[in-house]
């Protein structure tokens, strides 16, 4: 099956998906939006062409495990998601995957608007190998 991985951003929303065997992660689109209702349509039209099976949202929890006012936000958005899209949304914790995005991007010697237009969908590549180890398991 196909997961698509959505990083959930106030201005970018970045976007990977798997292969068929849930083996690999690529990274995909960013979308640019601020409405969050254009958003939805977006991420549920992008999970269509991908011919997403399951949707794995990032949920930005705190370093402390508890969950602030921006993973609460991603939460509403993901059901948002599934009802729209009738593809199963499932959180799962990215903190620090910006942070690996960044890493990963500074390995490759990646500056500038290149970084800017980028790192989101990292983020969600970051996110989206998380998750497929953790399935593994």
């Amino acid at each position: 099956m196909i997961i698509m991985a959505v990083d959930l951003g106030l201005v970018r929303t970045g976007l990977a998906v798997s292969d068929s065997g849930e083996a690999f992660a690529f990274p995909r689109d960013v979308i640019t939006e601020r409405n969050e209702e254009k958003l939805i349509e977006k991420i549920c039209a992008a999970a269509k062409e991908y011919g997403a099976g399951r949707i794995v949202a990032g949920l930005p929890k705190n370093m402390d495990g508890s969950l602030g006012e921006r993973a609460l936000a991603c939460e509403r958005i993901a059901k948002k998601i599934e009802e729209k899209s009738g593809i199963e949304t499932v959180m799962f914790d990215e903190r620090c995957t910006t942070l690996s995005a960044h890493t990963y991007l500074n390995m490759n010697d990646v500056r500038g608007k290149k970084r800017k237009e980028t790192v989101d969908a990292v983020a969600a590549t970051v996110i989206l190998e998380d998750y497929l180890r953790s399935i593994k398991k």
